[in-house]
């Protein structure tokens, strides 16, 4: 089991956008003394719920202050998002990072950020599948053109090349920088991530770029995740049973575009759950720790979403979500929390999980929380 910290980078009541980053950069570092697998972080626009705008862009500052531990994004909106430029930021975050990296991507809401970043509301309601298709293209090839309803462009070179060779055989290298006859110019073996998505036909991927996840709310999400050979990434407010609905449309999905249950088995391995992780030596303590902070932050953050139409909304009872997430997740004592996870890893089969661990709203609770989640919780789960 792989268990990482979900970031949010939330602006709590009373704090500045400066302490909201800055627990997320504190509680990154103590993610990796503790031993977690991943930091996943989140990016939103405009609203104090998450301040953090680009996931990618801290995932760097980040992945340059650690050494060990995986960054991922959960996720990069694509719907505001030029995917070439998304790509150009993941392959180099990718090869920079020597496999460090991974990109989730979503599809983001119908808030005012398509209207301020220019893209319409056709890019969230229509536009996913044309997006998330022209950024693997970026991600897998060495060229990629475009000729959809969003994207036109003539064919250009991919730079860098997440994906490139290991190794330049002979006097490629040497050919290309028009140095032919001198000995072989080579690039230092890059550490590549293994699995990548499947071809088409189901078949083993070649070179890998950085791994891709999918953030999966309904079901043409999953069926998209399934049909382009992408692990799903499953929100916190998914339940075991909701998880097992999704993972049997995956599945139903996968087969139906003809894919191999060989490649299915492996995609499988890679899908992520994302929940609430709250460490306390007793339980009711662990709860109340989440709902003296977290129904205030629902309200305060989620409540500022803005919609690109005026469209309605619909707004969770922030106490009621809160007392939800307690009941859904590892929030409890560290024998509590382990069972948790374990009885939904037994139940549905994932085994990767991106936890919120700055529920508190304190920085150094936060700290504290992680360090009990590596130390007490961690040992547990093997």
């Amino acid at each position: 089991m792989r268990v990482g910290a979900f970031l949010l980078s939330a602006q709590f009541p009373g704090q500045s956008h400066a302490q909201a980053l800055d627990r997320t950069v504190a509680a990154t570092m103590a993610a990796e003394r503790a031993g977690l697998d991943a930091v996943w972080l989140a990016e939103h626009h405009f609203v104090p719920y998450g301040v953090c705008p680009n996931a990618a862009t801290l995932a760097a500052l980040l992945l340059g202050r650690t050494r060990r531990i995986q960054l991922g994004t959960a996720v990069s909106v694509l719907s505001t998002t030029h995917p070439v430029a998304l790509g150009e930021q993941a392959a180099l975050l990718h090869l920079t990072s020597g496999g460090r990296f991974t990109l989730g991507v979503g599809r983001g809401g119908p808030w005012i950020d398509l209207t301020v970043f220019g893209t319409g509301v056709a890019a969230y309601e229509e536009g996913f599948a044309e997006r998330l298709d022209l950024l693997l293209a970026f991600l897998r090839g060495s060229r990629i053109r475009a000729e959809g309803p969003q994207f036109s462009f003539p064919e250009v070179t991919v730079v860098p090349r997440a994906a490139e060779p290991a190794r330049l055989r002979g006097n490629e290298l040497a050919d290309w920088l028009g140095l032919a006859g001198e000995p072989a110019l080579r690039f230092p073996r890059q550490r590549t991530t293994t699995g990548g998505p499947a071809g088409p036909d189901g078949s083993e991927p070649g070179p890998a770029g950085p791994p891709v996840v999918v953030a999966c709310t309904s079901p043409n999400g999953v069926r998209l995740a399934a049909e382009r050979g992408l692990p799903m990434l499953l929100g916190m407010h998914s339940g075991d049973e909701d998880k097992l609905d999704m993972l049997a449309a995956y599945r139903t999905a996968w087969r139906a575009a003809g894919r191999s249950e060989a490649q299915l088995a492996r995609v499988q391995r890679e899908h992520v759950a994302a929940g609430v992780a709250q460490v306390d030596d007793r339980t009711p303590a662990a709860r109340e720790t989440l709902l003296r902070a977290m129904p205030g932050w629902f309200e305060y953050g989620l409540g500022a979403h803005r919609t690109v139409d005026g469209r309605e909304r619909r707004m969770r009872d922030p106490h009621a979500y809160t007392e939800l997430l307690c009941d859904l997740h590892a929030v409890g004592t560290p024998r509590q929390c382990a069972d948790r996870l374990l009885a939904t890893a037994e139940r549905t089969g994932i085994r990767r999980f991106a936890l919120l661990a700055e529920g508190s709203g304190e920085q150094q609770a936060t700290l504290h929380n992680i360090e009990r989640l590596g130390a007490e919780v961690l040992p547990q789960l093997s």
